[in-house]
């Protein structure tokens, strides 16, 4: 089955995709004859010219509503145009996940930007948290337009960082030139330390960046709080220990647990607030349905729960 490569623009209305895309298909580098299939979900002020592309070979089709559009209508597109890869301007008040739905099997993302007017950023986190949050999560490079002196980059970087940690951060500025985020980004906590302590307010970011980079915690050990969840269908000296996650409102709470081996798991009850003190293997586990981190408990103490029992990134 032949690949499909898929490049993502996403973002919201003036922030910059339409110019982006344009700049792309006239690099004479990148739109070197190969068929591209660019789908156009927005209708922005700006407009694609193809006049001015290199290559003849660029198909733009519209979609007006992710909700009417299956995989097999994305594939008969890339059929019809025989097309060897597809852009996407995807619309900024719908989510991802929408897209992600109706992605056909042979297609897999390359690369994903996202962009935003630099001067409207904060106000449309505290506006549409979630639809930000929706495309902050999986974007490789975010792009803030209109850039000047006056922004807060020190609180834009927290916003972007509570969600992702590997997403680089560019400023593009009104003449022209561009910034990169060049802020130190520590982790609240030592990986090197003989016990790496995990904070309260500190589980969300610890686990997330375990799922991310699971590699650096093998063989390290670890101390943190969390609430036990136990039934019949885990082994005897099983139990899991973790905390509510909430990375941008409720609706989207979830429990991230971690599964933990210890020979007295049957003495801890479901809901228990817990210290546990843990060494770190990473092996496959059925319970995370592939490799995912294994505790080996050397300690588990009662615990009061935190002030703020759901864990989040800010």
């Amino acid at each position: 089955m032949k690949q499909i490569p898929v490049y993502m623009f996403t973002g919201f209305l003036e922030g910059g995709k339409t110019r982006f895309m344009q700049e792309t298909l006239c690099d004479k580098r990148f739109n070197d004859g190969e068929r591209t299939l660019v789908l156009m979900c927005e209708e922005g002020i700006e407009e694609l010219d193809p006049s001015k592309f290199p290559s003849k070979y660029v198909y733009i089709e519209t979609i007006e509503d992710i909700e009417e559009v299956t995989s097999e209508d994305l594939t008969k597109l890339v059929k019809k145009y025989q097309a060897d890869r597809v852009l996407i301007e995807y619309n900024g008040m719908w989510l991802l996940s929408d897209l992600a739905r109706v992605f056909p099997k042979e297609w897999t993302v390359y690369q994903e930007f996202m962009f935003v007017d630099a001067k409207t950023f904060i106000p449309y986190n505290t506006n549409m948290r979630s639809l930000m949050v929706d495309k902050l999560m999986t974007a490789e490079l975010v792009v803030l337009n209109r850039a000047d002196d006056t922004l807060n980059k020190e609180e834009i970087h927290k916003i972007i960082r509570g969600v992702s940690r590997r997403a680089n951060i560019a400023y593009e500025y009104t003449d022209g030139h561009v910034e990169y985020d060049d802020i130190e980004d520590p982790l609240p906590f030592d990986v090197d330390a003989p016990v790496i302590e995990i904070g309260d307010n500190d589980y969300a970011i610890w686990y997330r960046d375990m799922s991310e980079e699971l590699k650096k915690y093998a063989g390290k050990t670890v101390r943190f709080k969390g609430i036990v969840a136990r039934n019949a269908r885990l082994p005897e000296d099983t139990f899991i220990a973790g905390r509510h996650v909430m990375t941008c409102c409720v609706d989207d709470i979830e429990y991230s647990g971690l599964v933990c081996k210890w020979d007295k798991a049957d003495t801890l009850t479901q809901r228990q607030w817990v210290i546990v003190t843990a060494s770190i293997e990473v092996r496959f586990n059925r319970i995370y349905g592939g490799r995912g981190p294994v505790l080996h408990v050397i300690d588990v103490e009662p615990a009061q729960k935190p002030e703020k029992e759901v864990a989040t990134f800010y």
